[in-house]
């Protein structure tokens, strides 16, 4: 079938993002919808639009699914696939669209602009506690948790998240020294590759998934 996803307006050209809902689809063949800025921020209205337009893929903010999931939490019924990510996520959100007429598949995902918009994913089945993972890497992705001295953290114990590649970024414009800070040396990589530091606390769990803490 025909991929169609969901470009919501308000988000900037500049945003990583932005890669993914226009280039992603276009490239494969679908079409990009793009809905007006008032249907996009209101919860019926997005709601409304996506059956409207027969889309069957598409990303969103976690506060916009969390909007969506407090007033129309049947909104997403009838897609293929939502994904979710950019911030700190409401479980009960993410069970409210579970029990009420969920997509196919629902996904969490992760990444900081620093690494061009997805690192991680998290096939979403239920909530069984207090938080929602980040997953596993994407496909040509590493990541690592590390501690202090930038030893892997065993599994359960907390530790600073690192991401290395093919979606790394060169570095800060300008700014050589915020770039040395944050892109470091990889030591688990070939010589001369390099980390992201996120700053984001994460421990592994027992299923291999990587969850925030």
């Amino acid at each position: 079938g025909v991929w169609t996803t969901l470009h919501l307006v308000h988000d900037t050209l500049s945003f990583d993002a932005a890669t993914f809902e226009i280039f992603a689809p276009l490239l494969r063949g679908a079409a990009v919808v793009i809905i007006p800025r008032n249907e996009a921020l209101s919860p019926r209205g997005l709601a409304e639009a996506l059956k409207r337009e027969r889309v069957s893929v598409a990303f969103v903010t976690t506060a916009l699914a969390n909007l969506v999931a407090r007033n129309t939490p049947d909104g997403f019924a009838g897609l293929r696939s939502l994904m979710f990510g950019g911030e700190a996520v409401d479980p009960d959100s993410v069970a409210r669209i579970l029990a009420n007429g969920p997509p196919a598949r629902l996904t969490h995902v992760y990444g900081p602009t620093e690494v061009t918009t997805f690192s991680t994913y998290y096939d979403v089945a239920s909530v069984t506690t207090a938080t929602v993972p980040i997953g596993r890497p994407i496909a040509n992705t590493q990541v690592y948790v590390l501690d202090g001295e930038l030893g892997l953290a065993p599994i359960g114990v907390a530790g600073e998240l690192y991401i290395a590649g093919d979606g790394l970024a060169r570095g800060y414009l300008g700014r050589p020294g915020l770039t040395a800070e944050r892109f470091v040396a990889n030591p688990y990589g070939p010589a001369g590759s390099r980390l992201y530091r996120t700053g984001d606390l994460v421990r592994w769990r027992q299923g291999g998934e990587l969850e925030f803490l």
